[in-house]
Parts: structure tokens; C-alpha cells; sequence
């Protein structure tokens, strides 16, 4: 099939981006606004449209792309929240002192949700959208208009509330290519920046950044993959959905094979002569990275998928040309020899993914019905974070104290303001700005300040045109699309757009006001609202020094977990995948934690010197979990894929030693050096025997280990 002249002409970037799933949510979000916003100002009139857009605006924060199973779930707690709340807040309009009352010990309430993690937050923004654009609403007098603007704000929680579900169990065959395609763009970005550590130009993990972009963007792609996982191996009964899980699950081996690729770069580059090796290595994962892309590109675009040919013979015709110090030293060539056969291995599982896109291959179905339900992130709310959450240190208590002590700041500050009919939106700012981290806090701090001035400006130029209600009431909707779609990706964009949204709306439940001063209103609310954010990230701050001891402890566990079953020998004896299934399981909670740990890394840069956790230590101990990891995986997949290629008779004692002695020193610092490892030379990888190709890997594994320990000491024992 050809490419449609269209797309041709589209930059690849703005393509990808206008095809993603975040701007199809956006896009989903603003026609159920149209419908239900339309539907009520048509039947019930401006100031019932104007409710029920805030009952639709509390409801959207929690409506990301999910699995169909749980959506409802996922979002009936806002409505169920939200609704009393907004009445509340409108019955009390005449007494500022019993809202504030209200509003704090709320606030607290609200934050606490962010316990839950990705589920909770979303929702703590819905509740306390509930509040904040209730105030925004005019006041009505007596209890009867209260509750009349409640049931407007119900009606529009509500059918928005089926709206949504209904458009995620439609869009979910649309969302699972698109979660897909994004998934290898971000899979490709980390080939070339891994193409990249291949230049000679550059140096390894030795002399690269301790915190660098490579380690961010294998945390991304981690998150990324999970958040994959739970809409594309939810129910794969199809045979469509199989073919899109399939690929999945090939981007999880590529995933480990690119780890690998790092494997004994720092001995290659410090041998002379290595140049000509690594720039035909670069060359070819370069070329898989593009080959990557257009995968994704076609998938966006509903476009057949070219196959590209295999770069095996070119790898395999691949010899050291550099020195050796011995006529017996073939240590360099043979290294050299295996990173070439594992960015073979790449191109294999490249063209297999290419191979499944096209429908010339199908998925191990076996695999699929084993994994998908255990690999889902559960949907339901349970009790345990609640329960977690009463412990002087647990961060979402401190965030909710912190919160609940902003909001009521900014409440009174605004009761002493000339303008404070407009409250909400000091406290606005202040709920978008104020995040967990004090990292968060300053980077939306920052676009905050920039976003609300540019929305200003496009805001006010509107609302002084006199534009009709029809126009206005289309201006929050195509708003509330790009802010939805570009919260996660752009929060810039997202704030440019919410500041339209925010003014605007404003003036339709507030007709008869002057745009220009609503304007310059809005500009000294946002800045009081930052600063007041911004001083309250000091308040019972929860530095990621404090959780750094927790996610170490965390990552030595799961390491310890993952050697324990990628050396254990029941595979080799199993007549099932049950050993695999649970492999899989400890090498994804080894990269989720590492994850938690580069994010938490990364946070800390942002915060002041004094309060960082020790950066050095950190990085190296970053670097050596991924080094295990990629050593480990290297050992698994060859029992797992090359068994025919080893002697296992020769590996089983190895295995076991290697193992025992990865937990040792993991758990107790005690490990030691493999003694009953011989050296023996390292035969050619694409044609011999593996097994001495096992036992290196395993002797640099424990040394590895006995590193990884000692990093740990230090970041744990180091003066703060």
C-alpha cells in the first residue's frame, strides 16, 4: 500500500504527535463536551449549559486511555465525590468562613487519594475541581438554587460519565495501536541514543554522566511499557489484538538485547584500533532504529509495513581489526565478535516484529494467555495504600497536610482582595502547580507563569471581540481538547489552553463582565497562586533523599529475585512456560524499580544542594543494576532460545554458584568472586559452542554484584 500523498507532506514529528492516543483522548473529551454542553444550552439554557460543563470538567481528569474493564471504576468516584462537594460550596456561597471551613479539611481528603499513585491523582484533581469551579458559578440564593445548579453540574457529571465509557470501549482497537506505535518511537529513541555510546568519539558508562539522558529514557520506556501492557494485554481473544500483544512482547526481548548492547563496551574502547568494529555496529542499530520508526509511523497511518533486508551476513562478516597484545589474546576480537551477534540478535527479533506487523507470523499464543491477565495493572481500589498512609515520613500525608495548609492561604489572601468574587482561580493555581516533588513543583511553577500570560493574551483578545456565546461556548471546548491532550506530553501547551478554557467559561457564567479586567485579574491571581505554591513545596517537604533508602531497597530486591530465577535450573527441566511466566514477572519488577529509582534521581537534581541525595553513588549503582541485569538476561535467553547451543552439564554447578553467590552479596555484602569458574578462552559466538560464553557472563555477573553492594553502602551510609 502507499504512502497517502498527505502524510507525505506532514512532518514526521507533527504527524506522530496528531496521531497519538493523548490527542485521540483529547479529541474524545472535547465531542463529549460538544454533545452534552450543546444538548443542555439548547433545552436548558447558558447558565445550565455553564453547570454541567463543570460537572463534564470534573469527570475529565481521570478519563485517560484504559483497559475497558475498570473504566467505569476509574472514573464514578469523582461524580460520587465531586457532587456533594459542589453543592456545598454552593449553598455556603454567602458565608466565605464556613467555605474555607469546608475547603481545607477537604483539601486534605483530596490529596490523600494521591496514595493510589497514577489512579489517585487524577482524582484528587477531579474533587478539587468540584470545589473551585463551584465557586466560580454565580451565587444563587437560597438552598433551592444550590440544588438546582447541583443537578445541572449531576446532569453533566453523569452523562459525560457514560460518554466516556462508552468512547473507551469504542476507541480501545484505535488506542492499542497508537499506545503501541508510541511504544517503539520511544524504544527507537533509545536505539540511537545506545547508537550513540557506540561512537568512538564517545566514552562508556565509566566516563559518561552518572545521571544521564540514557537512564531517563529506559525509565520512560519502562513506564511507557506498562502503561502499553494494561490496554494491549487486556482480553487478546482477537486475532487482531493477539498480533498488536504479540508485538508487544517483542519489543520487551528488543528491550533486553539493546540493554545488552552495552555489554563490554569499556573493554573494547580501551583496546586501540576498536574504531572501524563500534562504527559499523552504530551503523547497523542506527539503521534498526529507522527501520523502528517506520513500523510506528505505518501503524499511525494504517500503512502496510515495508521489510527492510537482514543485517546479519554484514554483522557476521564483521572481524577485530584492532591490536591484541598476544598472538594469544583474542579476548578483544571475541568481545567484539559478541556484541556483534547481539545487535544480531536485535535484528532477528526487528524482523520478526516486522514479520508479526505484517501478518506473515503469528504470536505465541500460549505465551499471550499465560501473561495477559497477570501483567494488567489491577483496577480496582484497594485498601492498602489508605492503610500506608499513617506514618509521620509517608509523602501523600505530608503532601495533603502541605496542601490543605496552601489552600487556606490562598483563601484568605483572596478574601482581603478587591477582587475576590474570583477566587478560584488563586486556588486554581495553586491545585495545578503544587505537586508532590519539589522538583514538579518548580518546573510547573515555571510554565505556569509562561502559559497563563500567553492564555491571557489569547483569552482576552477573544472576549473583547464580543464573540457570541456559540463561538465562546466552541473556544472551551476545542480548549478543553489541547489541555487534555497535552497535559502529560506539553504541560506548556496544556497551560496556554487551560487559562483560555479557564477565562472564558468564567465569562459565560458570569456574562456582563468586563473581559479586560477579568484579564488582568487573572495575571495577579496566577502570580499570588505560584508564589503561594511554590513557598508551600517547603512546607513538610518530602525530599527524594528520604525516599532513596526505600527504592535501593526496593531495586537489591528485585535483583536479588530476578538472579534467583534466571539462574534457577527449572527451566531446563520444565515441560511448561510457568518458569518463564515468572522470569518475566521479576525482570519487569526489576525495571519498574529502577525506574522509581532513575525518577526519584532525576527529581532530587532540582532540588537544593544541601537536601540531594549523594549523586555519585547513586549513578554508579544505576549503571551496575542495569549492567546485572543485562548480564542476567544475556544468560536467560541463551537457556532459554540457544539451549541446543550449550552443555549444561558443564554450566549447572555455574548457575548455582553464581546464583548463591548474587543473593550473598545483594543481602549480606558477603558474596564472593566464582572460584570454580575457570577462564577459557572465548570461542566465535555465531558459530560455537556457548556455554564458555555463559560462565564469563556469570563471573562478571557476581563480580557485578559485589559492586552493586557497595554502591548501595555508600548511598546508604553517606553524610546528608
Amino acid at each position: 500500500m502507499q504512502t497517502p500523498r498527505f502524510f507525505e507532506r506532514v512532518p514526521r514529528a507533527a504527524l506522530r504527535i496528531a496521531l497519538s492516543y493523548s490527542v485521540t483522548s483529547g479529541l474524545s473529551v472535547g465531542l463529549g463536551m460538544l454533545l452534552i454542553a450543546g444538548s443542555v444550552l439548547w433545552f436548558l439554557g447558558a447558565f445550565a449549559a455553564g453547570a454541567a460543563l463543570v460537572g463534564i470538567a470534573v469527570v475529565i481528569p481521570p478519563d485517560q486511555p484504559a483497559p475497558r474493564r475498570g473504566k467505569l471504576r476509574q472514573l464514578l468516584p469523582a461524580v460520587l465525590m465531586g457532587m456533594p462537594l459542589f453543592f456545598s460550596i454552593q449553598a455556603l456561597h454567602a458565608s466565605p468562613l464556613y467555605q474555607g471551613l469546608l475547603l481545607v479539611p477537604a483539601t486534605f481528603g483530596a490529596f490523600l487519594a494521591a496514595a493510589w499513585g497514577k489512579h489517585g491523582v487524577p482524582l484528587s484533581v477531579s474533587i478539587m475541581f468540584s470545589m473551585i469551579f463551584s465557586m466560580a458559578v454565580p451565587a444563587q440564593d437560597g438552598l433551592e438554587a444550590a440544588w438546582s445548579a447541583s443537578m445541572y453540574f449531576l446532569l453533566g457529571a453523569g452523562l459525560y460519565l457514560s460518554c466516556a465509557t462508552l468512547a473507551n470501549a469504542l476507541l480501545n482497537p484505535l488506542y492499542r495501536v497508537q499506545m503501541l506505535a508510541d511504544t517503539l518511537l520511544k524504544l527507537a529513541t533509545l536505539m540511537r541514543m545506545q547508537a550513540q555510546q557506540l561512537s568512538p568519539s564517545t566514552t562508556g558508562n565509566g566516563g559518561a554522566p552518572l545521571i544521564g539522558e540514557m537512564l531517563r529514557q529506559q525509565a520512560d520506556l519502562a513506564d511507557q511499557l506498562q502503561t502499553a501492557r494494561d490496554i494491549l494485554l487486556e482480553s487478546p481473544r482477537t486475532a487482531s489484538r493477539q498480533r498488536l500483544a504479540g508485538m508487544l512482547l517483542q519489543v520487551l526481548e528488543l528491550r533486553d538485547y539493546l540493554l545488552a548492547c552495552d555489554l563490554d563496551l569499556d573493554t573494547l574502547k580501551s583496546r586501540p584500533g576498536h574504531e572501524p568494529m563500534l562504527v559499523a555496529l552504530r551503523e547497523v542499530l542506527e539503521s534498526l532504529a529507522e527501520q523502528i520508526e517506520q513500523l510506528a509511523d505505518a501503524l499511525l497511518t494504517r500503512r502496510q509495513p515495508a521489510l527492510f533486508e537482514s543485517y546479519r551476513p554484514r554483522l557476521a562478516g564483521l572481524q577485530w581489526t584492532g591490536e591484541v597484545s598476544t598472538p594469544d589474546d583474542t579476548t578483544p576480537a571475541m568481545l567484539a565478535r559478541g556484541m556483534a551477534n547481539r545487535v544480531g540478535h536485535m535484528d532477528d527479533e526487528c524482523l520478526r516484529l516486522m514479520a508479526l506487523a505484517r501478518g506473515e507470523v503469528e504470536p505465541d499464543l500460549s505465551v499471550l494467555r499465560a501473561t495477559w491477565q497477570m501483567f494488567v495493572s489491577p483496577t480496582t481500589w484497594s485498601r492498602q495504600p489508605f492503610a500506608r498512609l499513617w506514618r509521620r515520613d509517608a509523602p501523600p500525608l505530608r503532601h495533603a497536610i502541605r496542601a490543605a495548609l496552601a489552600i487556606a492561604t490562598g483563601f484568605a489572601i483572596s478574601q482581603a482582595l478587591p477582587w475576590s468574587a474570583h477566587v478560584y482561580w488563586i486556588l486554581l493555581t495553586i491545585v495545578v502547580v503544587l505537586r508532590g516533588s519539589f522538583a514538579q513543583t518548580v518546573k510547573r511553577r515555571n510554565q505556569r507563569v509562561l502559559g497563563t500570560l500567553l492564555g491571557c493574551l489569547l483569552a482576552g483578545s477573544l472576549l473583547s471581540a464580543n464573540a457570541p456565546p456559540l463561538l465562546l461556548m466552541a473556544t472551551v471546548i476545542l480548549s478543553q481538547c489541547v489541555a487534555h491532550a497535552f497535559a502529560i506530553r506539553r504541560y506548556l501547551i496544556a497551560s496556554v489552553a487551560g487559562t483560555v478554557l479557564g477565562l472564558v467559561q468564567a465569562h459565560l457564567l458570569n456574562v456582563g463582565s468586563s473581559p479586560v479586567f477579568d484579564v488582568s485579574e487573572r495575571l495577579a491571581d496566577t502570580f499570588i497562586g505560584i508564589t503561594i505554591a511554590w513557598a508551600f513545596s517547603y512546607v513538610l517537604p518530602s525530599w527524594e533523599r528520604g525516599q532513596i533508602p526505600r527504592l535501593v531497597a526496593r531495586t537489591l530486591a528485585a535483583q536479588v529475585r530476578h538472579a534467583r530465577i534466571a539462574l534457577g535450573l527449572g527451566q531446563l527441566q520444565a515441560i511448561d512456560n510457568a518458569p518463564e511466566l515468572e522470569w518475566r514477572l521479576a525482570r519487569r519488577e526489576a525495571y519498574d524499580s529502577l525506574s522509581a529509582l532513575v525518577h526519584a534521581t532525576q527529581q532530587s537534581l532540582s532540588e537544593p544542594r544541601a537536601v540531594r541525595p549523594p549523586l555519585a553513588p547513586l549513578g554508579r549503582l544505576l549503571a551496575h543494576s542495569y549492567q546485572l541485569l543485562a548480564q542476567l538476561t544475556v544468560v536467560k535467553t541463551n537457556l532459554l532460545l540457544r539451549r541446543e547451543r550449550l552443555r549444561l552439564e558443564q554450566i549447572r554447578p555455574a548457575l548455582l554458584e553464581t546464583g548463591v553467590a548474587i543473593e550473598s552479596a545483594l543481602t549480606t555484602g558477603s558474596g564472593t568472586s566464582l572460584a570454580n569458574v575457570t577462564p577459557v578462552p572465548l570461542p566465535d559466538p555465531f558459530e560455537s559452542d556457548l556455554s564458555p560464553w555463559v560462565l564469563y557472563r556469570l563471573k562478571l555477573a557476581a563480580d557485578i554484584a559485589l559492586q552493586l553492594r557497595e554502591d548501595a553502602d555508600q548511598v546508604l551510609h553517606s553524610p546528608t
